[in-house]
């Protein structure tokens, strides 16, 4: 019987030859994610309901990377860390990317997939929304709280309900200035924050094949704010070289069958595509970036787990080279690896950091989530009154980057960067 890639995925988890949406099955977990904010709060629950002795059920599928809070003076957020560390020490766990230590990774959507903790085929799950972002290397990944965190890590197995598939088809190619988010807030943007609750988004199509792994990431990162419970694009070539690079360890690719039922299926002309913006306080406020040029920007935000891989950056750098920016322009790369790689790429001889630097953008920031989720008063990037900010972010809700008075503009590294050297919202388009 024909099957989604989600359902199969999930069906092999559970053991069983055909699961259909709505089956509430037991699953086997190949990666358990957690990091400094909810890390503490699973250990909490595992070491309550398993007894303060008791051992992680597997080693080496517990991954724990500090991110969130990393670079700030915060006494709360240090003894976070410290819980984290002695956990560590205590259960011997050999996947711990510690902050202040060459291990040190950073943002954990990132680092987790570069680290090769993400393979096809497998079952990730995550104390952060935005795990749905490995779905892109053909991995059923799902944020999930920290109970259930508590009970994987002591059990290796977690009860879930089959999602739906909402599948999305884009057909032909994108234009120029046009990049994976702004196909993603296009999405979100049509069918609501709330369109794909508990489902599975499945991203198929000429324009995702013709993406990088990186691009693809961002667009599975965002399904949650559709209401998403997973994002997935089928492995490819580019996927398979992509993890192979990365990891020894074995892996089984899964497809879904092309006459798969779904609960819905959306056709999009990628040659229609625009660059564009989600408008405050939502990723669903839909706008092309033209459309909104009348709004004058006081800040331009680059990186985070959606915008701060190196893919994005050298996006951002072929619009800033050659310009000055008008407004502090932060650079915030997600990972220590895509720091390096700002160094090593170049475009016209120029390496990125230089073209960051030469276009007047704040100095290269550590890499972390930063001013994200808004975080310490000290966390870099973060506002603090009614600045106007451009950001590759995912979200912009009221306070997400800090201040509650700050407007927050979503949009692609091009037309952040674009809008940075306008002082305004700008298309990238005018700058190609």
């Amino acid at each position: 019987m024909s099957a989604t890639i989600t359902e199969k995925i999930l069906g092999k988890a559970a053991g069983r030859s055909k699961v259909d949406p709505g089956d509430n099955i037991w699953v086997e977990v190949d990666v358990l994610l957690t990091h400094d904010v909810c890390g503490p709060g699973t250990i909490g629950v595992f070491q309550r309901e398993f007894g303060a002795k008791a051992r992680v059920w597997n080693r080496e599928k517990v991954v724990i990377i500090p991110d969130h809070y990393i670079y700030t003076k915060d006494e709360k957020a240090h003894r976070n860390v410290d819980t984290l560390r002695t956990f560590v020490r205590e259960q011997g766990l050999p996947h711990f990317y510690d902050p202040g230590t060459p291990r040190y990774k950073g943002v954990c959507h990132v680092a987790l997939p570069e680290e090769g903790h993400v393979r096809p085929g497998e079952v990730i799950f995550g104390t952060d929304s935005h795990t749905c972002t490995h779905g892109a290397l053909g991995a059923f990944a799902t944020g999930i709280g920290n109970t259930d965190a508590g009970f994987i890590m002591g059990t290796g197995k977690l009860l879930i309900k089959v999602p739906e598939t909402r599948r999305f088809v884009l057909n032909k190619t994108l234009p120029k200035g046009v990049s994976a988010k702004d196909v993603i807030l296009r999405i979100i943007g049509d069918i609501g924050v709330d369109g794909a609750t508990y489902q599975a988004m499945e991203f198929t199509g000429d324009a995702i094949a013709a993406m990088d792994v990186e691009e693809r990431m961002t667009i599975c990162n965002m399904a949650i704010e559709a209401g998403g419970k997973s994002g997935i694009i089928a492995p490819d070539d580019k996927t398979l070289a992509w993890v192979k690079a990365r990891t020894k360890q074995p892996f089984v690719p899964v497809t879904g069958d092309p006459d798969a039922a779904v609960t819905a299926s959306h056709t999009y002309d990628a040659s229609t595509f625009e660059p564009c913006v989600a408008c405050p306080h939502l990723p669903s406020n839909y706008a092309t970036a033209r459309s909104k040029r009348d709004i004058r920007i006081d800040r331009a935000y680059i990186g985070s787990c959606t915008g701060g891989k190196l893919g994005d950056f050298m996006m951002a750098a072929r619009i800033l080279k050659g310009h000055t920016v008008k407004v502090p322009t932060f650079i915030v790369p997600a990972t220590a690896q895509v720091a390096e790689g700002l160094l090593r790429e170049t475009i016209d001889g120029r390496n990125l950091v230089e073209i960051f630097a030469e276009a007047g953008c704040e100095d290269v920031a550590p890499a972390s989530c930063a001013a994200c989720l808004g975080g310490p008063v000290d966390t870099i990037g973060r506002t603090s009154g009614k600045e106007v900010v451009v950001s590759t972010t995912n979200r912009n809700f009221i306070g997400r980057m800090g201040s509650k008075d700050a407007p927050i503009y979503l949009a692609s590294p091009m037309t952040a960067a674009a809008s940075a050297i306008a002082g305004h919202i700008a298309d990238p388009r005018d700058y190609l």
